[in-house]
């Protein structure tokens, strides 16, 4: 293992280089993320990432190096002194608090996740010595401008510390205290209230940590740990050269964290199986990870005018990073939950405006230039067993290995996707190894509930009866709907008022000796939304453009959709989909659809002697209703669209396909091609001609 770990480790330059031409900011992202994809080459001892039990009881050698993730809650303050304006009168002072208080519905507050790494030594008495580096990132800035440690003109962008620590390992368990330096980056925005004049600066701080924690083994390799850390910065002074105002600060956080480190063994001795009481049986707790870096462009086409959510004519680039962990613990039979902490980074094009069918279901409604902390799962799965045949159920990113009936009844409850459970499809429906366009891996018309990222509040039932399956779902709808100016689109709403309900019927079958799928799936959204006709005829009244967000009520919005997917032989399979929203009323989470259709073939590599290679080409025909598209024609801003004009409605049409080569069993490659004609439904605009690259490991 030790050969494979140092094969992995002198390939890195390569992986590195190929991805020389990343923004500064993703670099970021991609130097955590190959931290963790240079033990590809041990791979066989991460897969797979359901832990077993262990085999021997003996005292746990700390030794070696790990790396892991962690998530944590911050508090802490700055002391701030401004100089005056005009050098004559009193020097300006004050505190700053800067804890915020987790908010669960817009994922903001004092909160962060990050990396972590180093190497431990453990002397013959039991003394430990190591060192540790670390990287963090804060919660998504809301738009109110708090964040983990921020205010409006004060937020961490990322921090980090290099620590030394020693400790002691009485039994299994290691106590420790650390010290060392410490690393923050911040933005510090400076308003006048004179002049309502906004300054941006950005600026490192160097300075010190120390810390105490506690660490046990919970399976063979994998370590839980909790840790206190105080990390402080001396005064620094920053001058605003709009205002010529000289601000000066110190900065100091004190962070709660809860971590989670996977151990290298040491090919030198025996591999040390340190039980717990916490993992007593096997298979009951999995980790796995995923890294997905896509970087996207498109040259100039034709355009004789923009609009505030149109597709830049211009030619532009834009990226996308996410490091995603998933856990899983098995909590009663049949009882799982999985919590999946991420850290996202980039933008689509346009801040993911500018088509229905947007080019990249790897960009979220929200972006930003650095990365950022989400807890986008963390839900509980019961399976209860109904009878017929039993069948064994693998390991994958959420789901433990084990048995289950055929006939079963599955409850999910938490915050999930909807399209976890409903509107899936084999062959479309990943965008980190299979299509990307958002029309495409999901039914466009299907408006499912879900926050600027995709994820909601809910419970969705599963009934499994022979061939056939009833599924039925409650979800949480945004505060608003995400279209014309809604500032709290992307936040779910604490009060339930707004809310989902979806259904779907699913029938398994066998078509020349191959396996298929047919569901029917539904939808009814209830809540504050606007009615396009109801804003064109205020827009006509007033003589201003259409403002949806003016004539909002409470009313319902459905919507129905058709997917299927069908083995052909072997290395062949091909998914077809149709849909229809009401197109009154206007869409709520997803994008600007009224009605789909969509379809395409999925190819494997085994034919050429490549199994784990696929190739994939799709079609989508995208359409709104005659009151959507007048409500775009009088100026109306949509989900993803809005002209300013649409006095030449045409559908939309993408014509995509890909090709994935697998360059290990856990790392894949992608190149990503879409032409995109009459983009936001404008026969003026395009066509638009979309290259992407798409790098994607998990474990």
């Amino acid at each position: 293992m030790a050969a494979r770990l140092k094969s992995a480790l002198l390939n890195a330059p390569k992986q590195a280089r190929a991805f020389v031409g990343a923004s500064p900011a993703a670099r970021v992202s991609w130097l955590a993320a190959f931290a963790l994809m240079a033990t590809d080459g041990v791979a066989a001892d991460f897969s797979p990432a359901t832990l077993a039990a262990p085999l021997v009881a003996q005292a746990h050698d700390w030794t070696g190096f790990y790396i892991g993730g962690h998530v944590g809650l911050a508090t802490g303050h700055s002391d701030w002194r401004a100089n005056p304006l005009d050098g004559v009168g009193p020097m300006i002072s004050d505190r700053l608090g800067l804890y915020r208080s987790p908010n669960a519905f817009t994922e903001g507050g004092s909160f962060s996740m990050g990396v972590q790494g180093g190497y431990d030594h453990m002397l013959s008495n039991r003394t430990v010595i190591g060192i540790e580096a670390d990287a963090s990132f804060p919660a998504f800035q809301d738009l109110d401008g708090l964040s983990i440690g921020g205010i409006a003109n004060l937020t961490v962008l990322s921090s980090g510390t290099l620590r030394g620590r020693i400790g002691f390992a009485p039994g299994y368990w290691l106590f420790s205290a650390t010290s060392g330096f410490a690393w923050t980056y911040n933005r510090q925005i400076l308003t006048q209230t004179a002049t309502g004049i906004a300054e941006d600066r950005m600026f490192a701080r160097l300075g010190w940590a120390a810390g105490a924690g506690v660490e046990v083994p919970i399976a063979p390799s994998w370590t839980i740990k909790g840790e206190y850390l105080w990390t402080g910065y001396p005064a620094g002074s920053v001058t605003y050269p709009i205002s010529g105002q000289r601000i000066s600060s110190d900065f100091s956080v004190q962070q709660l964290r809860l971590g989670l480190n996977y151990r290298f063994d040491d090919p030198l001795r025996p591999s040390a199986f340190a039980p717990s009481r916490l993992v007593p049986a096997a298979d009951i707790f999995a980790v796995h990870g995923q890294a997905t870096f896509v970087e996207q462009a498109h040259p100039s086409f034709r355009s004789p005018y923009d609009g505030t959510n149109s597709l830049a004519s211009v030619a532009l680039g834009r990226e996308t990073f996410d490091l995603t962990l998933s856990t899983g613990v098995k909590l009663w039979p049949g009882a799982e939950f999985w919590a999946n902490p991420e850290i996202d980074q980039g933008f689509g094009f346009n801040d993911t405006h500018g088509a229905a069918g947007f080019p990249s279901a790897e960009s979220y409604k929200l972006g930003s230039t650095y990365p950022y902390a989400r807890l986008q799962r963390a839900f509980v799965r019961q399976t209860i067993n109904l009878g017929g045949d039993i069948e064994k159920v693998d390991d994958d990113f959420f789901q433990l290995a084990g048995t289950r009936s055929t006939d079963r009844l599955v409850l999910t409850a938490g915050r999930f996707g909807v399209i976890d459970i409903f509107d899936t499809n084999r062959f479309a429906g990943n965008p980190k190894i299979d299509f990307l366009n958002w029309s495409v891996v999901n039914t466009g018309s299907f408006d499912y509930a879900g926050d600027g990222w995709g994820y909601t509040y809910g419970a969705a039932a599963e009934w499994y009866v022979g061939r056939w399956t009833l599924r039925g779902g409650v979800f949480d709808l945004s505060v608003t709907p995400a279209g014309g100016v809604s500032r709290s689109g992307y936040a779910l709403d604490p009060t339930f008022q707004q809310f989902q309900l979806v259904g779907e019927i699913e029938e398994r079958h066998e078509l020349w000796g191959q396996p298929g799928k047919i569901k029917l799936t539904g939808f009814l959204s209830r809540g504050r939304a606007g009615n396009f006709s109801a804003a064109v005829a205020l827009a006509q009244a007033t003589g201003g453009s259409a403002d949806i967000n003016a004539v909002r009520s409470y009313v319902s919005r459905p919507g129905v959709s058709l997917n299927l997917e069908q083995q052909l032989t072997d290395s062949v399979g091909v998914f077809f989909r149709a849909g229809w929203a009401d197109g009154n009323i206007e869409p709520w989470d997803f994008t600007d659809i009224d009605r789909t259709v969509s379809g395409g073939v999925s190819i494997s590599g085994r034919s050429w002697g490549r199994p784990d290679d696929c190739i994939g080409i799709a079609g989508v025909v995208n359409g709104i209703s005659s009151a959507h598209a007048a409500f775009l024609d009088a100026g109306g801003l949509g989900v993803l669209v809005g002209d300013g004009r649409l006095s030449n409605y045409a559908s939309e049409k993408i014509l995509e396909a890909y090709y994935s080569y697998a360059l290990t069993p856990s790392t894949r490659l992608s190149l990503d091609y879409q032409y995109l004609r009459n983009p936001g439904y404008n026969a003026d605009r395009g066509p638009a001609n979309i290259l992407a690259a798409r790098m994607h490991w998990q474990f």
